[in-house]
């Protein structure tokens, strides 16, 4: 989007050229009804947001007794109707592995809305964990970084969509087709696809549209 669009209409103008976008504001704060509701009537239907679930679930209790939350998070997602995307649960990545915890979790998730988890502690990454992702049809976050930022997430199917963060700094012209080549590899139907929060982003992210529809 333009630098100079006023704030107000940045969400308005994404979806020109853009089908979906991920929302940081419930990690830190539950959103509110009319937050949500404001969200959704600047948008088309074929827009979607993916919702980050709030650290108090993610970082705070570890996905360990937080059925009240998780309640009231479930239903204002819900507000935003078709225009829901993912719900994204980002783990801490000082949480190590906790097969009985994730378990436990899945089975609190309402049936119908989409939910990926993106694990940054490497012991996650494993096949009973990835068994349990599927059985709920939960996506395992796929993630690249700079090699200065860690690893990143292995690309692993587990659910008929995929979710993919670009954290790298660059995506100019090789990069990004090799990115595309790794989303088409998992052989999913749809994908979501974000790169970082920075004025790059929507420019990266319509290149690989426009490559994606052409190849």
């Amino acid at each position: 989007f333009s630098p100079d669009l006023p704030a107000g209409e940045v969400l308005a103008a994404l979806p020109v050229r853009l089908a979906a976008g991920e929302i940081h504001h419930p990690l830190h704060r539950m959103p509110s009804a009319t937050l949500l509701d404001g969200w959704a009537r600047q948008v088309p239907e074929s827009f979607t947001f993916a919702l980050k679930a709030p650290r108090r679930i993610t970082h705070l209790a570890k996905l360990a007794g937080v059925e009240e939350p998780l309640r009231v998070f479930f239903e204002l997602a819900a507000r935003l109707g078709p225009r829901l995307g993912p719900l994204l649960f980002q783990l801490p990545p000082t949480f190590k592995k906790d097969l009985d915890r994730l378990t436990r979790f899945l089975e609190l998730l309402p049936e119908g809305p989409r939910v990926a988890f993106e694990f940054r502690h490497a012991s996650w990454f494993a096949d009973d964990v990835y068994a349990a992702l599927a059985a709920r049809g939960a996506a395992l976050v796929a993630a690249e970084v700079d090699p200065d930022e860690g690893t990143g997430a292995p690309f692993v199917r587990t659910a008929p969509f995929t979710y993919v963060r670009l954290r790298r700094a660059d995506y100019a012209g090789p990069a990004l087709d090799a990115a595309l080549e790794r989303v088409r590899a998992l052989g999913v139907e749809t994908a979501f696809v974000y790169f970082k929060h920075e004025v790059s982003g929507p420019a990266y992210a319509t290149a690989l549209l426009e490559r994606a529809g052409n190849t």
